[in-house]
């Protein structure tokens, strides 16, 4: 039980699931719900203070290394046009928007890319990107309760 719940909180850190995955995972493993919900919801939140240190620390330097250069403009690009326009006309609400909607290409690692290359105040961005994970994870929760009964 302890080794699927651990399993759990990894899929909610992994950029593959984030708390999409990790949530229906532990639950159909048979943990109890609310711990799965409490662990996979804090383990993707980690991922935004994580995320800022690689983009403002380790990102410079990978930079210089064409291979990485390319992919993570290719990665820019798509996290800035999936989020430009919702957060430059909704502002905090369309972070919020963009990363709680729980689909492939939104959550909280397009959050923080997109926060990053749109330089939004660090605290608003976190904030932003904690409620959207927040909602994100009580839609997944709700469905996957309800599916499982």
């Amino acid at each position: 039980m302890i080794f699927d719940l651990i399993v759990a909180m990894f899929w909610s850190l992994s950029p593959f699931g984030e708390s999409k995955v990790g949530i229906p995972y532990g639950i159909g493993k048979g943990v109890n719900s609310y711990v799965v919900f409490v662990a996979c919801f804090l383990s993707n939140l980690l991922v935004f203070p994580m995320m800022m240190f690689f983009l403002e620390n380790v990102n410079k330097h990978l930079t210089k290394w064409r291979p990485y250069k390319k992919s993570a403009l290719f990665v820019a690009r798509r996290a800035k046009t999936g989020t430009a326009d919702k957060v430059q006309k909704y502002g905090f609400f369309g972070l919020v928007l963009f990363v709680m909607i729980p689909l492939p290409g939104t959550g909280v690692y397009a959050g923080s890319i997109a926060s990053y290359l749109l330089k939004i105040e660090k605290k608003k961005a976190f904030l932003a990107n904690a409620l959207g994970i927040f909602l994100s994870s009580l839609i997944i929760y709700g469905v996957t309760v309800v599916s499982v009964r």
